[in-house]
């Protein structure tokens, strides 16, 4: 079935705001039906949030990272993940927040998806990787203003608790059923 007939036409774009992490641009659009109409964007960079696996005697777990998250104003447990440096390629970015966040390199690492954040209101891109082969370096580099601890989540625990505090976020939720549908 062909769907052109839903496809709006940017007409002219204004930047509103502008912050070290966004920009909020007013769009002006017509309609399918050729009425003008005005929107609110935020564009921001990609993100790459990787799935690290570790075998323990346990069995298969996940390396995950706690953090504060200001706009829920609570902890979340989490897939390490971040935003895309100018030209990174998403697979190098996704190693890099890797070893930043966690001290652990992938010896393996694979795109396993790729998604829109939220595309009525959003333009960037999230890359999601699994990363194996674990390599622990002993040294993490974090960013000035990440305050993270680094914990191993058993693969079952992540599964069970995925949507209840502190599984709060709704791109690791994206991640894990990237991660159960992977080939």
């Amino acid at each position: 079935m062909n769907h052109e007939h839903l496809i709006w036409r940017e007409k002219g774009r204004r930047n509103v705001f502008t912050c070290p992490v966004f920009s909020i641009q007013e769009t002006s659009s017509l309609s399918p039906e050729g009425n003008c109409k005005r929107f609110t964007l935020l564009e921001a960079s990609d993100w790459a949030i990787v799935i690290p696996v570790v075998e323990t005697e346990q069995g298969k777990a996940f390396v995950m990272v706690w953090q504060w998250r200001h706009g829920a104003q609570e902890l979340s447990l989490e897939f390490p993940g971040g935003v895309l440096e100018p030209g990174e390629d998403p697979a190098a970015a996704a190693a890099r927040e890797l070893e930043e966040e966690t001290a652990y390199a992938p010896g393996k690492i694979r795109k396993i998806g790729e998604m829109r954040p939220n595309p009525a209101l959003m333009s960037n891109r999230v890359h999601f990787f699994l990363a194996e082969a674990l390599e622990y370096r002993k040294a993490r580099h974090l960013d000035e203003d990440e305050y993270i601890d680094v914990e191993t989540i058993p693969v079952d625990e992540a599964l069970r608790n995925m949507g209840r505090p502190p599984y709060i976020h709704a791109l690791m939720a994206s991640a894990l059923g990237l991660y159960l549908l992977k080939p």
